[in-house]
């Protein structure tokens, strides 16, 4: 039971008892105060409730022993309705508890029961059309009933959905920081073991897998904090680029260069972050598969959008052929997320070109 099921269980059980309170003032109210025995049997109504229902929770929606329950407080309900009607009141206390106490469809089995004991109570069943009367009161009942679980369960499937978005959600930010940042640092320790007998050259790779290991540090810690990109948080997003493309062209080798066209302007911080993924997944592509020899990437903003475009000269692929990669489908997850789209131009021999399109806000 999550916390907000608890405190709507507490809220309903607020309600029993508050309605039998009110009853119980109403009846003082009377020319009469209420005699012993109706005193003893809202007692008896309050304590079943509390010490059948209200401390055995782990019991709520089990048949046996609810429903026995359910029929001893309805049956008490009638008892006392029928020695005094400023009791009538405890019916919006008693309404909601069948679908607290049981199951669906017993559930509904049990408001029926309910509605039944109100007539009973005040004596409606030896009217005329009384059964019509029940019919009716018994089918709204039901229907709010059926109301409520389906908002439940929408409510439900929403949380559910929610919880698979942010396992996307977080893979896809595991995937553009520490996955993407071990591979880097495998890489520089693999050229370093093999210059071991350069031992300028190795100190250089040891060097720079050691500046990976920080980078990739400070993203995990930045990841916990916010889920944000590292670069953005004190920088533009052409220099947070430019940030990017430098240090993995110190670590690569490769020469990356970055250029801005058209003007700049302020974008929401889900856009930036899908933006400075994507040079991170192109670049960590051109490094791991492409074997080029120059990277460059184009920030473009346009009147109704911005566009990333990211261009490597490598041996290129042919993007019919489904990867065993989860980078791609990380892209277009992320630029799906924002309305955006991902386009892949490349054939065998004539590089890859990444084209990222996102509406402006």
């Amino acid at each position: 039971m999550n916390i907000w099921e608890a405190r709507w269980l507490r809220a309903f059980h607020v309600l029993y008892y508050a309605c039998l309170a009110l009853g119980l003032v109403l009846s003082f109210g009377e020319d009469a105060a209420p005699d012993p025995l109706t005193l003893g049997i809202v007692a008896l109504l309050a304590g079943w409730h509390g010490f059948f229902v209200v401390r055995r929770p782990r019991l709520l929606g089990r048949l046996s022993p609810m429903a026995i329950h359910l029929a001893v407080i309805c049956a008490l309900y009638i008892a006392l309705v029928t020695r005094n009607r400023s009791f009538d009141v405890v019916i919006f206390g008693l309404m909601p508890q069948p679908y607290l106490m049981l199951a669906t469809p017993w559930s509904y089995v049990g408001a029926v029961a309910t509605v039944l004991s109100t007539f009973a109570a005040r004596g409606y069943l030896d009217e005329p059309n009384s059964v019509w009367r029940l019919i009716g009161s018994s089918g709204l009942v039901v229907a709010i009933g059926l109301f409520v679980d389906y908002v439940s369960r929408q409510s439900a499937q929403n949380r559910t959905v929610g919880v698979l978005e942010e396992r996307a959600r977080l893979a896809r930010e595991i995937h553009d920081t520490l996955a993407q940042g071990l591979s880097g640092i495998i890489t520089q320790l693999e050229a370093a073991e093999q210059a071991m007998p350069d031992l300028p050259a190795a100190q250089k790779r040891i060097a720079l897998a050691k500046d990976l290991a920080r980078d990739n540090l400070r993203e995990a810690r930045r990841s916990v904090d916010a889920l944000r990109p590292g670069p953005l948080a004190d920088a533009r997003l052409d220099a947070a680029l430019t940030e990017v493309a430098g240090r993995w062209s110190r670590t690569s080798g490769v020469t990356a260069t970055v250029s801005v066209e058209g003007t700049p302007r302020p974008l929401s911080g889900e856009v930036g972050t899908t933006l400075v993924r994507a040079v991170q997944e192109g670049l960590s592509n051109a490094a791991k598969h492409a074997r080029a020899g120059r990277v460059a990437i184009t920030l473009t903003y346009m009147d109704d959008e911005v566009t990333l475009d990211v261009f490597d000269d490598g041996v290129g692929f042919d993007p019919a052929v489904r990867s065993a990669g989860y980078g791609l489908a990380a892209m277009r997850e992320r630029a799906g997320s924002v309305g955006g789209t991902l386009t892949v131009e490349s054939a065998p021999g004539e590089g890859t070109a990444l084209c990222l399109r996102i509406p402006s806000d």
